[in-house]
């Protein structure tokens, strides 16, 4: 009899120590879960619902064709994983760059050359820009991405959240200190502006007006009219001068011939 009470204090004493274990794990979680959401910025916000309103989870097996500049782009992605190629055409020879989850190759007539660092960064970075500009704003929640939010503002009588991005040294790529502005509709949650500053060749400023903006297999794509303003503009200062008619239009972004490739 003694040894059964025994037993039963012992099992009593392991129930206790278990559940008192699993409530302070649950607890726990609690916190961590709560410590998540706290961490979930109001810049990160607004992305996120931006990311959602032009694709959201298609971007992670998107799978698309176009042209840009009489260029062919290919860009598919799988999870974490992604291809990027470039084809074209320079005089008889046919190039071909491909990123694959970061590596850079190039192809001529089919043959993998053998590149300088500088080259392959070269060549790898333009073949990025592209895609990261058609895909806007798929990237932005990339761990090299730093974000804030500025304001809340009007252009031609729409109200907009104003995000600034800036990127990190690493993973940043070799331009990682320019700056960004993004103004996102806060009707639609899609970028209608985008802005940004940047150092080479002597620095620059541009202002990009999204048009022609279509929706194909669930994500959105959008066509750019690209302005000029002076170096050293604030970039908070374009939208005034956007629709006061003093900024010069520089170029077209044109993503042209777009084809899903989704089974």
């Amino acid at each position: 009899m003694k040894k059964s009470i025994l037993t039963l204090c012992v099992l009593a004493a392991v129930a206790f120590s278990c559940n008192k274990k699993k409530d302070s794990q649950d607890e726990s979680n609690k916190n961590d879960t709560i410590a998540v959401v706290k961490r979930l910025s109001k810049a990160d916000s607004i992305v996120n619902l931006a990311i959602e309103a032009h694709g959201g989870d298609l971007y992670k097996k998107a799978d698309y064709s176009f042209t840009f500049r009489d260029k062919k782009y290919h860009f598919k992605n799988d999870g974490n994983n992604y291809e990027y190629i470039l084809d074209f055409k320079k005089g008889d020879s046919v190039f071909k760059d491909v990123i694959t989850n970061s590596n850079f190759n190039r192809y001529i007539n089919t043959k993998q050359q053998t590149l300088t660092k500088e080259d392959a960064d070269k060549y790898g970075e333009s073949l990025n820009s592209v895609i990261y500009f058609a895909t806007l704003p798929y990237k932005l929640q990339d761990a090299s991405v730093n974000k804030k939010f500025i304001e809340e503002t009007i252009i031609k009588e729409r109200s907009y959240d104003v995000i600034e991005v800036t990127f990190g040294q690493e993973g940043g790529g070799k331009d990682f200190d320019d700056e960004f502005h993004y103004w996102i509709n806060k009707l639609t949650h899609k970028i209608d502006y985008l802005a940004y500053n940047y150092r080479t060749n002597d620095g620059g400023v541009r202002f990009r007006a999204a048009f022609n903006t279509r929706e194909i297999d669930g994500i959105t794509f959008q066509d750019y009219i690209n302005y000029e303003a002076p170096v050293k503009t604030p970039l908070k200062d374009l939208p005034k001068l956007y629709e006061q008619g003093k900024l010069k239009e520089a170029s077209r972004i044109l993503t042209e011939n777009l084809i899903s490739n989704q089974d």
